[in-house]
């Protein structure tokens, strides 16, 4: 058999790949035929022989692809999250917004604030959600408790989440050193956001779940949700074996119970910064894949998915379930906004906001935080950008 001859099998299976797109397989088929089509390149590279067989075989695969970009240009343009935009330009915010893995942004009073990674937790607030100023850090020493479970911590607290709750305002943090599974969330309180307030303060309420060596998580990025039935959960994890899930006490925010089930909603290779949601019927899942943290070369991206019980399953939109690497895509990387991650969502009457870190390429790749408004289809899934096809867009 001839190289050209044994080269026309990837070649139609380039045009049938490009045909199944133009009917909407969607983004996922499109990437692995990428993968193949940079194969097939590669290997005409290595023996480059301009025999009529081989030209047959060029315009074939060229054909192949043009009907692929078709086929995704088809995509771009249908309603719903397969053609929703994953690009987006955030609200124009000013003042201090320089902040990493965002917690949801919450009012007290007449202001908003947000919690971010930092040296005893970092604090922002602001009148108009637009203009942030700095605020003061939780906690001036680490908690003891925190220091004797994380070899080598030293206070700098990670990627916190803040609800209401019986009065009170539960923040839970992250702590952790970089790259390992030794790792605890923590839970403190206060009656107030006030900084000025006589009445702020916070009150280490210690450790809500630990992991350590060889553990089926890891115990970083809590994002709380109170469900409509009055149940708290938490769902965390980063790496180690993907997202999980516990159920709080929604009196005292810690874990229900020492055995309360852990279920896994979310498994990739890199995954983190888990937010759920709830609207309606449906809970919502949204999660990071990719690395963060390396500037303007972070590969942050966030993806969806959505299921009829908080405990799971979570679908994407094609029906894969996360914990088996399915996650809708919601956003990426655009211009300037790098590496979007960290989701937060909050209400103010009939919208829906979501909060975000992005790495600027016009401040070195530091990053910053980001507000947008969330839409949703007439099927009810959430996207970054007005739909076309939506009913209603709050």
């Amino acid at each position: 058999m001839s190289g050209g001859q044994r080269r026309l099998k990837p070649a139609a299976t380039a045009l049938r790949v490009g045909l199944i797109s133009s009917v909407g397989m969607g983004a996922r088929v499109a990437e692995r035929a990428a993968g193949a089509k940079a194969e097939i390149v590669s290997d005409f590279g290595s023996s480059c022989l301009f025999t009529s067989a081989n030209i047959r075989l060029v315009l074939t695969i060229f054909l192949g692809w043009r009907i692929l970009g078709v086929g995704l240009l088809l995509l771009a343009g249908m309603g719903g999250a397969s053609g929703a935009a994953t690009h987006l330009e955030p609200e124009a915010l000013t003042g201090q917004t320089f902040v990493h893995d965002p917690s949801t942004i919450l009012k007290d009073g007449e202001r908003y604030y947000v919690f971010g990674t930092g040296w005893g937790l970092a604090t922002k607030s602001s009148a108009d959600r637009l203009d942030w100023t700095n605020g003061p850090t939780v906690f001036r020493l680490p908690p003891a408790w925190a220091t004797n479970a994380v070899p080598g911590f030293r206070g700098h607290i990670w990627a916190p989440d803040v609800i209401r709750l019986n009065g009170q305002f539960y923040l839970y943090y992250s702590v952790s050193t970089f790259g390992r599974q030794v790792s605890a969330i923590g839970l403190a309180t206060s009656p107030t956001l006030d900084f000025a307030s006589p009445d702020y303060r916070w009150t280490d309420r210690g450790p809500v779940i630990q992991s350590t060596n060889g553990s089926p998580f890891n115990a970083i990025d809590p994002g709380v949700l109170r469900d409509t039935g009055g149940r708290l959960w938490m769902a965390f994890g980063s790496f180690w074996q993907g997202i999980c899930l516990v159920q709080l006490d929604p009196t005292t925010g810690l874990r229900l119970a020492t055995d309360a089930a852990i279920q896994r909603l979310a498994c990739n290779s890199s995954i983190e910064a888990a937010c759920l949601f709830q609207r309606a019927e449906h809970y919502y899942l949204f999660v990071n894949w990719g690395r963060c943290c390396r500037g303007t070369n972070s590969t942050y991206e966030v993806r969806i998915g959505r299921s009829n019980e908080v405990t799971g399953p979570y679908l994407d939109r094609e029906g894969v379930d996360l914990v088996n690497e399915g996650g809708t895509p919601f956003l990426e990387t655009t211009g300037r906004f790098i590496g979007p991650g960290h989701i937060g969502i909050f209400n103010e009457g009939t919208t829906n906001w979501f909060s975000y870190h992005y790495y600027d390429a016009q401040s070195n790749g530091r990053s910053r935080l980001a507000l947008a408004r969330l839409y949703w289809t007439s099927d009810g899934w959430p996207v970054a950008q007005p739909p076309a096809n939506s009913a209603d867009t709050r």
